[in-house]
């Protein structure tokens, strides 16, 4: 009988799995930049696997915008326009102010049209594949100051502070491998589309390792999609920082509502029953997004409905799922958030629930929460800076997207004064 009480606790346990700072990978690492580390990469392929998908990503960036479905099809009149409340004029005043703090070339560099193409191109390993707008660790303190307090006035005051969470444990991870050049607290790169205004619309590209955030604005309005969070490992037990945990709260809750349910419901969510497991399809599962699917350029993805449907399930586990679905629209202000979780259960006749691996309290595992306005993943992994070769709860990936054409406020384009019917045909 699997226990409801959660999940077992996991702290240090990761440290087992220190990789070996004395071979190539990590001595050639501590001694580049992140630019020569990044060129070092698109030019020598290494890893083969990892530069492979870098040319994919790059072919599907070619793809016109579309937006992920679940059957192919996009389908319009999900999103209005609507008052969330935002406090757009206090947001606007920090990006202005950082504007004002940047040289003419930073400027140029950190300002893109609205509809570029180039705010597809964020992706959340460490290497710095587009490179673009300012990068944080390599601007004074002064404009890096300005540059949080942009995202500080953009998230929720709890957003924030995972987004904070994130970073320094990525400069703990840094510190790690002893590559503080290359991952860092501050190794993210922040670019605007649009200048920043009360009543046009505008946004901005906030990216890097297991943090990767992109936001649109219009008045008084603000889409928070796709976004990426990640953390390996995901507890900081040593340092200043120690204590900084991210990402337990979606894990704790998706574990209950798995282990809530009956034994047939289950049978029904757990579409694989291990993590790599043999009946998955090719391509099923890939090095870098594991069980991923709308991953960093999968703008397009198509995923099928799979799982217990969430309209099917009794009160308590319907809260569970508002509960997960409330952690990951946590970066949005709070009258958004209300405004989208209302939205997300009114369409719990099409909401999904599924899962894979196992399900007692210490089993690593992946889930999916989709409807046609939200899809939410969660995902355990393997090593990459670590050498657990299989996944770990140390190490977590995130993310969310708005399908039917809702990432990068897609879908709210065609609704603004004076737009044209354009929007969908956004190309790399």
């Amino acid at each position: 009988m699997t226990s409801n009480s959660g999940q077992a606790p996991h702290g240090g346990e990761y440290r087992q799995f220190l990789p070996d700072l004395s071979i190539p990978r990590f001595t050639t690492m501590q001694k580049q930049d992140a630019h020569v580390y990044a060129e070092a990469f698109k030019k020598d392929g290494a890893p083969p696997w990892l530069h492979a998908l870098y040319l994919h990503w790059l072919e599907l960036l070619k793809e016109p915008f579309k937006g992920v479905t679940n059957d192919g099809h996009v389908r319009h009149g999900l999103f209005p326009l609507q008052d969330e409340g935002v406090p757009i004029g206090e947001i606007v005043d920090a990006a202005n102010s950082l504007l004002d703090s940047l040289d003419e070339a930073q400027r140029a560099r950190v300002s893109y049209h609205v509809d570029s193409p180039e705010w597809r191109t964020w992706s959340n390993p460490e290497f710095l594949l587009s490179d673009k707008g300012i990068r944080l660790d390599e601007v004074s303190e002064e404009v890096r100051g300005r540059a949080l307090r942009v995202l500080q006035a953009s998230l929720s005051p709890e957003g924030y502070q995972k987004a904070v969470g994130a970073m320094r444990i990525n400069g703990f991870l840094g510190e790690l491998v002893r590559a503080p050049a290359v991952v860092n607290e501050f190794s993210y790169n922040l670019a605007f589309f649009g200048a920043p205004a009360t009543d046009r619309p505008w946004g901005f590209s906030f990216y890097g390792h297991h943090l990767c955030l992109n936001l649109f604005f219009y008045k008084t309005q603000v889409v928070i999609s796709p976004w990426f969070t990640g953390a390996e490992p995901n507890l900081i037990d040593d340092g200043p920082h120690q204590g900084t945990r991210i990402l337990e709260v979606e894990e704790r809750l998706g574990l209950r509502l798995m282990q809530s349910l009956g034994a047939e419901q289950q049978a029904q969510a757990q579409i694989y029953k291990l993590m790599k497991d043999p009946a998955m399809p090719r391509g099923r599962w890939n090095h870098d997004d594991q069980r991923h699917l709308c991953g960093a350029y999968r703008d397009n993805r198509v995923v099928p409905y799979e799982g217990v449907v969430v309209a099917d399930l009794g009160p308590e586990q319907q809260a569970l799922v508002l509960g997960i679905l409330e952690q990951y629209l946590l970066f949005l202000p709070q009258t958004a958030r209300r405004m989208r979780l209302e939205n997300a259960q009114s369409w719990f006749h099409e909401t999904y629930f599924c899962w894979i691996g196992g399900f007692g309290d210490a089993d690593p595992f992946y889930y999916r929460i989709q409807s046609p306005v939200i899809l939410v993943e969660f995902d355990h992994h393997s090593g990459v800076f670590l050498t657990n070769a299989e996944p770990a709860k140390f190490h977590i990936h995130t993310l969310l997207r708005t399908p039917n054409g809702g990432d990068y406020g897609m879908a709210l384009r065609p609704l603004l004064p004076g737009s044209v019917e354009q929007a969908f045909v956004w190309e790399g």
